[in-house]
């Protein structure tokens, strides 16, 4: 199924965006955006961008790409035509970037007042680091949550890019977004939205921070609560080298937990003087039996035990097949959108373009440009 330019289905239905394009949390905030609803135009080099394009980059679904020489002034004049008609503006340049184009804030909001102006940066458009060059893992190792990550002792650990382009980047990059949309409708004005991933991250920290104020956080791995420093809230291998992720906090469901392992007469799991004793009995019992027997026993309990799945069979679990959580579209297996919503229900619109500036004559068209084939002749504009 396919849909026209600007006929995406959720709440976000008639919202209209401008992404310039860029990789990473952008196009991730771009791809929610687009998801629920908005009608989102990505404006992209000739060529592309690196790490980014195809039609199984899912970071780009959604929404029609349009190629641009951002370098040509009569290109500038485009996109500030498509902001005198946007609700949003997104871009993931370096600081400065974008005003040297001639596409910062003050110019954008010369043309469109309420235009709300969302920067993703990893460091912020301000502070020493603010120019530098960084990914993911430089973002949230100084912010403090990257120490702690991880079981072992001697290193920490990072979840791939997860935390800090979208976890603390992308996600509170849509927060700011949709907050400041709802403070123009009051206002009648737009403002800069500047989401940087070492803010994000450090919010997403706050509960650690709340217990290292308390006292209630080691700044070691593997000591506390929930970094596995506890043998109820650890992972375990199975007797074929596969694992479960095991956490029964609350007394209630840690007493289902050791009857269906079968260590009811395990040490008091609060006498950590015996953790040791307590871990080795739940190793010893999960190393005794393969993944999908320990599977049977715990599913559907209030053990809070579950196995720990690679992909490509997390999609077919029986609850993710019965949410439909991944679909297949286009030959691609891929996550529906998210959260989901009783009455303005989000639906996959478009696959991601094949190749940049593969849409730019039909969309620039749709969003009113006028002269579309000149700017395709002059090279302002490229159709792949």
């Amino acid at each position: 199924m396919t849909y026209a330019l600007g006929q995406g289905t959720g709440p976000l239905s008639g919202l209209k965006v401008v992404e310039i394009a860029g990789i990473g949390p952008s196009p991730h905030a771009c791809m929610i955006l687009a998801d629920l609803g908005a009608d989102v135009i990505r404006i992209e080099r000739p060529g592309g961008q690196m790490l980014t394009g195809g039609p199984n980059d899912l970071l780009n679904r959604g929404r029609p790409s349009v190629a641009l020489n951002l370098k040509d002034p009569e290109a500038i004049a485009t996109v500030l035509d498509l902001v005198a008609e946007a609700d949003v503006l997104i871009e993931g340049m370096r600081p400065g970037t974008t005003e040297r184009l001639g596409l910062g804030p003050e110019e954008c909001h010369a043309r469109n007042p309420r235009l709300v102006y969302g920067r993703m940066t990893g460091w912020g458009q301000d502070g020493p680091l603010a120019k530098a060059a960084g990914h993911d893992m430089n973002y949230i190792a100084i912010t403090g949550a990257l120490f702690g990550m991880g079981q072992d002792k001697g290193r920490p650990h990072f979840p791939s890019n997860l935390v800090g382009d979208f976890g603390g980047g992308s996600t509170y990059l849509v927060i700011g977004v949709l907050a400041a949309l709802l403070e123009a409708r009051v206002s009648g004005a737009g403002q800069v939205v500047d989401a940087a991933i070492v803010d994000g991250t450090a919010h997403l920290n706050a509960m650690s921070a709340g217990m290292l104020a308390g006292g209630n956080l080691k700044e070691e791995r593997g000591a506390n609560l929930l970094d596995g420093g506890m043998p109820f809230y650890d992972l375990y291998e199975t007797s074929d080298g596969r694992h479960m992720s095991v956490g029964p906090l609350e007394p209630q469901f840690y007493d289902v937990f050791v009857k269906l392992l079968g260590i009811e007469d395990a040490p008091d799991r609060y006498d950590f003087d015996q953790s040791p004793e307590l871990r080795r009995q739940v190793a010893a019992r999960f190393a005794s039996r393969t993944q999908a027997d320990w599977s049977e026993v715990f599913e559907g309990t209030d053990a809070c035990v579950a196995p720990i799945l690679p992909l490509t069979e997390a999609m077919d679990h029986p609850h993710m097949a019965a949410r439909e959580i991944f679909v297949d579209r286009e030959g691609v297996r891929q996550p529906q959108p998210a959260p989901r919503f009783s009455r303005t229900t989000a639906t996959l619109s478009t696959p991601p373009p094949v190749k940049p500036g593969i849409d730019t004559r039909e969309t620039l068209t749709a969003w009113g440009v006028i002269d579309v084939d000149g700017l395709i002749e002059r090279g302002v504009a490229v159709q792949a």
